[in-house]
């Protein structure tokens, strides 16, 4: 499809105990030029080191934008020049910005290096110009390497465009890695750690206990016990809307408050919820959302009991909470349920899914039916005879067909509606490496100021 060409590859890692952003250009793919979907990536690394101060790592050896999809990359507000605004703007906030110039960076990429904080190049590999040897030719009739155009000895002896001259790429990671351990890099807790302890259950349970089948309920409750610390789960309001379960607990130290779907949303279970993240927020306590969600609850007796102004309360909380926000798909994530449980939309610090989830405004059974019923009432209304059972069966078959597709976990890591698919079994460490990660932002986390609830 053209739309998963994912040429930069955006991760958190340690240098020196330190977290950090990597961007990797992978030049095997075009040779590393920018594609809409990776000037997307690239920016969505730069929001992830922006919200928790992460120092950013630019692995650069990339040709700039896409020619040939020069419209799609270059003119717009959220385009290829915003990544340099970001970097511009991430170290004018104190961010530091760390270019290691590992192959060709021509054009757009020369800017990388040379708007980075400090930067490190490789002998006789790395390249930095704004145009190359062809361009300069055609331009000035000057016939030149690249090497000497844009080389190790130039930029480093001559330009002063780089800091560091790297013999090769593993001296070149070396001397990022002493870069950052210069950075002065401190994190001031003003929360309440304690030592991380390891859950009492295997996380390899994870596998059994979900399982492929979305169809299959299980209680979620086994799926915390798995994921924090000590499986110790001190649940708020277990007997009140028992469909949305909260509680607090901790993460490889960090505490937690946690929202994981047991069932479709009822009144009383978002009222819950909205009650939760109020004590949460109050309390700057980071929020983890376990998304296994259909939606609200339909019907006469749900509409009558005010669903819509209840769900909203919980959306309202959702939105406007400022403390990190957390999400896991572990199964489906359907319509507004993706709202109220910290969808993208609501912007989560970060936000995974597992193999086995699914996202959609709907599932493809439902929406199959959905548009058999529109179809037939159109019919019914011009006077056309009534759909046929073959009819009905390609329209259903085609539908669901769309859906799953479409829901597909990969087809959403693709566009980047969420930030990667993950190993159930990793789920405790990346979220405890994100719990971490927040807490490189002054402290403590900002006061929330809730908009109106309907009462």
């Amino acid at each position: 499809m053209g739309l998963c060409l994912c040429v930069s590859i955006h991760r958190f890692h340690w240098a020196n105990s330190t977290e950090c952003m990597l961007v990797v250009n992978d030049p095997t793919v075009k040779g590393g030029t920018y594609y809409p979907i990776t000037v997307k990536k690239h920016l969505r690394a730069q929001q992830i080191a922006r919200e928790n101060h992460l120092v950013c790592i630019y692995l650069v050896d990339s040709g700039g934008a896409n020619l040939p999809r020069q419209d799609e990359v270059f003119p717009d507000r959220e385009h290829f020049g915003r990544i340099f605004y970001n970097q511009a703007t991430l170290s004018s906030s104190g961010i530091p910005q760390i270019a290691v110039v590992l192959g060709s960076c021509t054009a757009g990429g020369a800017y990388v290096p040379a708007m980075a904080d400090e930067s490190i190049i490789v002998a006789k590999q790395g390249t930095v110009f704004l145009g190359g040897p062809p361009l300069v030719r055609a331009a000035t009739g000057e016939t030149v390497t690249a090497e000497e155009l844009g080389g190790a000895d130039l930029h480093c002896r001559i330009s002063g465009v780089t800091d560091h001259y790297a013999l090769d790429e593993e001296h070149a990671l070396h001397i990022a890695r002493r870069v950052v351990a210069s950075l002065n890099v401190t994190k001031e807790y003003k929360v309440q750690l304690s030592d991380p302890v390891e859950p009492l259950y295997a996380a390899d349970d994870l596998y059994g206990i979900v399982g492929g089948n979305l169809r299959r309920a299980f209680d979620v409750r086994e799926v915390i016990a798995r994921l924090v610390d000590g499986s110790r789960f001190t649940e708020f309001k277990a007997l009140f809307g028992e469909t949305l379960v909260c509680g607090f607990a901790h993460i490889l130290g960090y505490p937690v408050g946690i929202l994981a779907n047991n069932g479709v949303l009822f009144a009383d279970s978002s009222i819950k919820g909205a009650h939760f993240i109020e004590l949460c927020c109050q309390r700057r306590i980071p929020l983890l959302f376990l998304q296994n969600i259909t939606g609200f609850m339909v019907g006469r007796e749900a509409e009558a009991g005010g669903i819509a102004k209840h769900g909203a309360k919980l959306v309202m909380a959702v939105a406007c909470a400022s403390v990190p926000k957390f999400t896991v798909v572990i199964g489906g994530s359907y319509g507004a349920g993706n709202y109220a449980m910290a969808g993208r939309a609501y912007s989560p610090r970060l936000l995974f899914m597992w193999p086995n989830a699914r996202i959609s405004v709907m599932g493809g059974e439902q929406a199959a039916s959905v548009l058999i019923q529109v179809q037939s009432e159109q019919r019914a209304r011009r006077g056309d005879k009534e759909l046929s059972a073959e009819e009905i069966q390609e329209i259903r078959r085609v539908v669901i067909g769309k859906y799953e597709r479409e829901g597909h976990p990969y087809y959403s890591s693709a566009r980047l509606w969420d930030d990667g698919v993950i190993d159930p079994a990793d789920t405790r460490t990346i979220i405890g490496l994100g719990l971490s990660a927040s807490y490189n932002t002054p402290q403590p986390f900002p006061q929330t100021n809730f908009g109106i609830f309907r009462m």
